[in-house]
């Protein structure tokens, strides 16, 4: 199965406020009253199987969580990272009753937990174990098709590049290339530190890897690219320079930091995106893309223990960081899915099994379904040649669940072989060109704040009717919000007027 991608050292101190979250039982919060439960999927955890798991307090205080980190320590486990900001724990486990002896040790003090995965760690347990990830091909499900590349490396590509005209980013380029002050924190496999078009953009400072068990690790190439150039070609669309080499940007002027949360397994597990968002809030980034979907799980239900556990703890890292002033552009993913409407999913869980299981609508793709995140569908040109559009044939829609729409099939960004450029398609694809859109509009508007840039980007986005594409559910819902393109196609000129 492919994925969508299905793509630090700092002392963390004790938080002062509490977060507040909602309070759920052991076994989830249950189905949505008007449909049937979700399919269960146990997760085994024999003695001797070393597990990854995710805790969260009841409150994100210091009193709660010395009781959650000690009742790890009770149960036989080892704490891997905490995370006091969100009361989130990620800790590693061979011992088969950990979940439940956990629960009886923290009491009160503690929400949830669940395991984050259906294998055994592969990676080991940092500064326990060692590191021993395996290496294996990136699977990638925002990037559709085959590769090709281009071997023009020397002169200008931007008469290549539709996209840009499309959404209108060669007009806002007259106004602004975008600021330096602006940093977008591409959560991915990592960008390519000598590529001539991304290392001038390129925040060293900033970056960090994720996929080392979920743990900050800040070494000097840990957050470039193993096995995939998946992360390389989104942060081209996003920021690639202006500098008579290559491609164009959306927004060429801004930095780029890169958040490694793919491992070199190609899979992006919570306890990797949670550390990537906390990151960017902790660094006080402007955006951050997300061109991937939280493995193991295509969709995350909250009937089901281990599930809504990793689910709740993804949510509170991207609340957090938005309260930060991040604001997270995601993909819709790839399976021309109707995301208001969800039944079955067929593809879960990709680290093992996968079984063919009932969802309801609580069962959610994440981070792109989480409020707060602006999701995107893709676009492909139609008819070719022309500055027209339709629906990509493999992207989900949703009436209420796309926000806006970009351009995804066939986008030309770099890529690490040869320090070159190819094209990719998928909404992995889609999103980075909204993220370059709100770095654009960061840099003219300095003081708004997440929500208020999310309300200009869909009220500037240009109304689309339905459409028609070959594959998926048909279009829903008027010219001006439907479930193809949301709210419409981004424009980057009215994002810096």
């Amino acid at each position: 199965m492919s994925a969508r991608t299905r793509l630090r050292g700092l002392a963390l101190a004790a938080a002062t406020t509490a977060l507040l979250v909602p309070a759920l039982s052991a076994a989830g919060a249950g189905a949505p009253a008007d449909q049937p439960p979700s399919t269960p999927v146990p997760v085994e955890t024999p003695d001797g199987l070393l597990m990854s798991y995710v805790l969260n307090a009841k409150h994100a205080n210091h009193g709660q969580m010395k009781k959650v980190l000690a009742a790890v320590d009770r149960a036989g486990g080892t704490v891997v990272q905490s995370w006091p900001q969100i009361g989130v724990v990620v800790a590693h486990a061979d011992v088969a009753s950990f979940r439940s002896d956990v629960r009886a040790y923290a009491g009160g003090a503690l929400e949830s937990v669940g395991a984050t995965r259906t294998v055994a760690v592969s990676e080991g347990t940092p500064g326990v174990a060692g590191s021993a990830a395996r290496h294996g091909e990136q699977k990638v499900d925002g990037e559709v098709g085959t590769e090709q590349t281009t071997d023009v490396v020397a002169d200008p590509l931007e008469g290549e590049q539709w996209d840009m005209r499309m959404m209108q980013a060669d007009r806002a380029h007259e106004v602004t290339d975008g600021s330096r002050d602006v940093v977008v924190g591409v959560l991915d496999s990592g960008i390519d530190a000598d590529h001539p078009d991304l290392a001038p953009n390129l925040d060293v400072a900033d970056s960090v890897n994720c996929s080392d068990a979920g743990r900050v690790d800040t070494s000097p190439t840990g957050w470039q690219p193993t096995t995939s150039d998946h992360g390389t070609h989104v942060s081209g669309t996003i920021a690639a320079a202006r500098n008579g080499v290559g491609i164009v940007g959306v927004a060429p002027n801004v930095r780029l930091a890169s958040v490694k949360v793919v491992n070199d397994d190609g899979y992006i597990y919570p306890e990797y995106a949670v550390c990537g968002f906390v990151w960017a809030g902790m660094h006080h980034m402007d955006v951050t893309n997300n061109s991937y979907y939280v493995d193991p799980f295509q969709f995350w239900c909250s009937d089901q223990a281990d599930q809504v556990a990793a689910k709740e703890a993804v949510r509170r890292a991207v609340e957090w960081s938005t309260r930060q002033g991040v604001v997270h552009a995601a993909a819709a993913g790839n399976s021309a899915y109707d995301l208001a409407n969800k039944t079955t999913d067929d593809v879960s869980p990709n680290d093992g099994e996968a079984v063919d299981r009932v969802i309801n609508n609580d069962c959610e793709d994440i981070p792109t379904e989480l409020d707060g995140v602006v999701t995107v569908s893709s676009l492909q040109q139609f008819p070719a040649g022309t500055d027209e559009s339709r629906l990509s044939n493999f992207s989900n829609r949703g009436l209420g669940e796309i926000d806006v729409a970009a351009p995804g099939t066939s986008i030309l960004s770099t890529i690490v072989s040869g320090n070159g450029y190819g094209y990719k398609s998928g909404t992995s694809m889609a999103s980075p060109h909204v993220a370059g859109v709100l770095a654009l509009m960061r840099s003219a508007h300095p003081h708004w704040k997440p929500a208020r840039m999310i309300a200009e980007l869909r009220a500037q986005a240009d109304d689309k009717p339905c459409g028609t594409t070959t594959a998926g559910p048909p279009c829903v819902g008027t010219d001006a919000d439907n479930s193809y393109f949301g709210e419409g196609v981004v424009d980057a000129l009215d994002a810096v007027r």
